[in-house]
């Protein structure tokens, strides 16, 4: 006998609202490198998600941002169905076509630059990585310096393996092209843009 499908986890449940609430979040953390922004509006997360991932992911993903999966080579259909359905977002196989990738397993995951790094002419075409860690602290880790830092913050990303900072240093040669990372934990989410210089 068939097992019945299960159904899919809600969306916002005042979808503007929540979108703008989650986008005031992000554009916090954003301008604000290695800041840790704790987000007003979360969405119940199918597996492996965390909520701020979905709670980005419903935000700022739709038919025209493919998304890049590590869940497995054939993502779950209940992932697929989930992004459909709420998104409109299609899931692909290729990275470097990836509008937005979400990592649930950085030790998984592939070089960073085999994402779209963007073109000379328009570097803002690059993969947005949502990168889930088990957690994040500020006053401690890696040192970050660059616009929309008075000094210096630093930020520990609890999981990161330093590969991942040494794949990024690589990128300042094609700068402004490269790879901005949102590091996601619960309700929690610190943005790394490309134009910050990190130390570790």
């Amino acid at each position: 006998m068939t097992a019945a499908p299960q159904p899919l986890n809600p969306g916002f449940a005042d979808p503007v609202t929540a979108a703008q609430a989650v986008f005031r979040g992000l554009l916090d953390a954003i301008s604000h490198p290695g800041r840790i922004v704790v987000l007003e509006e979360t969405v119940p997360a199918p597996e492996p998600l965390e909520p701020a991932t979905a709670a980005v992911a419903l935000t700022l993903f739709d038919f025209e941002t493919p998304l890049w999966l590590d869940t497995a080579k054939e993502p779950s259909e209940r992932l697929k169905s989930y992004f459909a359905f709420h998104t409109g977002a299609p899931v692909t196989a290729n990275q470097a076509r990836a509008a937005f990738a979400i990592v649930t397993d950085i030790a998984k995951a592939p070089p960073l630059n085999q994402f779209a790094l963007g073109s000379p002419e328009n570097p803002e075409r690059s993969t947005t990585l949502l990168v889930q860690v088990p957690d994040l602290h500020e006053g401690r880790g890696i040192r970050l310096t660059g616009p929309g830092i008075e000094s210096a913050r630093y930020l520990d990303i609890e999981g990161l393996p330093q590969t991942v900072w040494q794949q990024r240093r690589d990128l300042k040669y094609v700068f402004p092209q490269g790879i901005d990372i949102v590091f996601t934990c619960r309700d929690r989410l610190a943005a790394v843009p490309r134009s910050t210089h990190v130390e570790i």
